[in-house]
């Protein structure tokens, strides 16, 4: 087992925007909040920093107990897959909440979380339930089968215009819509399947899924888009309701 947890040591700071905090004295007579009757000065600044601090410690608690059960979980359903995950923090300022799963170059699967989405979960039921989400997406090997997909559609659209008579500026067009088209039509169904494997996880985890999935409440419904990348929210829910309810 190995694991790459790069900015995790310092990941506080980072949820704070490393700015530093001013523990200077505050003059007598100002409106600062406290803690309780002269207990000490909470400053906004302070506020931030701490809940940093308990977000970086929830962090590397789900990774220590879900890791261990996905790389079983992993060797269990493909025994001929890489199951060594890599954990990753992106720590670049101004994104959206967002977890995916992708390879190295040596093959080695990397989930990267971004701190805006360590930052967002309301408990460690639903960190975990993303984390065991996207260890899913690699045991089920939806990365390598999008990828055949968007060739073949790829192949396939390209061909067509070349019949067409088309010329090569369109041809190419067509080629990469068809790799478009071909990596988006089974992508809602690659995301209930990671659902019901990520439930699993979840559970065998010590975690509680079914309040780890309470994370869609929370994000925008994709609803029922042609091909959309994923399901509505409310039947992710329900598909891990069903699959809790059948451990």
């Amino acid at each position: 087992m190995r694991r790459l947890l790069p900015l995790v040591l310092c990941l506080g700071a980072a949820l704070a925007a490393c700015a530093p905090i001013d523990v200077s004295p505050v003059p007598p007579g100002s409106d600062v909040p406290t803690t309780e009757p002269g207990g000490p000065l909470v400053t906004e600044q302070g506020e931030l920093r701490n809940r940093a601090e308990r977000a970086a410690r929830q962090f590397v608690q789900v990774v220590d107990t879900v890791e261990p059960v996905a790389e079983a979980e992993c060797r269990r359903v493909a025994s001929n897959a890489n199951c060594n995950f890599i954990i990753v923090v992106d720590d670049r300022p101004g994104q959206a909440p967002n977890a995916f799963q992708t390879l190295d170059r040596a093959g080695r699967p990397i989930l990267a979380f971004n701190l805006a989405l360590i930052a967002s979960v309301d408990n460690a039921d639903e960190l975990a339930f993303v984390m065991g989400h996207e260890a899913s997406h690699h045991i089920l090997g939806h990365l390598a089968r999008s990828q055949q997909n968007a060739a073949v559609g790829a192949v396939i659209f390209s061909g067509l215009a070349a019949m067409t008579g088309a010329g090569p500026e369109s041809v190419r067009s067509a080629e990469q819509f068809g790799a478009a088209v071909g990596a988006r039509t089974y992508s809602k169904e690659f995301e209930l399947e990671a659902d019901r494997l990520g439930t699993i996880i979840t559970a065998r985890s010590g975690y509680n899924p079914v309040r780890g999935a309470e994370f869609f409440m929370r994000i925008p419904d994709p609803g029922n888009r042609f091909l959309g990348t994923h399901p509505p929210n409310a039947q992710r829910i329900e598909v891990v309701r069903r699959t809790a309810a059948g451990l």
